[in-house]
């Protein structure tokens, strides 16, 4: 398994925040490696809402089906599955000084031969990670 955390600041009341990160198709815009997220139910964005990630890593395309598991006050869980991999993005927002702290963590449990890779993986995880860090802030304070 892979894990990365990272903490931001951002320049945004965190209820705006948290509904802006809870659809997951937003993910084109922060997100380095998304390609293409769609949605694939119809309805307010809620707990059990379902979208197909299309991402590019290390040179490969991986298709995800994310569903949000956990929609919160403070907290949003989506979890992802795809043929070799179950990641888990864990998000939560707090309000602090009129900014938000924004935490993301995403897990990443790879299944059959792809288990042998994980530990090869982290330092490009950690990467791209470092890029989303840099990236939710800017996206956040637009218009």
């Amino acid at each position: 398994m892979v894990s990365v955390e990272r903490t931001v600041l951002v320049d945004r009341p965190a209820g705006e925040v948290l509904r802006y990160l809870a659809d997951f198709g937003n993910t084109t815009q922060w997100d380095p490696g998304t390609e293409s997220c769609a949605r694939l139910d119809d309805g307010p964005v809620a707990e059990g809402a379902c979208w197909l990630n299309v991402s590019r890593f290390r040179g490969r395309r991986a298709e995800l089906s994310y569903r949000l598991e956990r929609y919160g006050p403070d907290r949003l869980v989506f979890v992802g599955r795809g043929r070799s991999v179950r990641a888990t993005d864990d998000i939560t927002v707090r309000a602090s000084d009129g900014r938000t702290v924004l935490v993301y963590r995403a897990r990443l449990r790879f299944n059959g031969p792809a288990r042998l890779a994980a530990p090869f993986l982290r330092a490009e995880f950690e990467r791209l990670a470092d890029a989303v860090a840099l990236r939710l802030p800017v996206v956040l304070a637009g218009p």
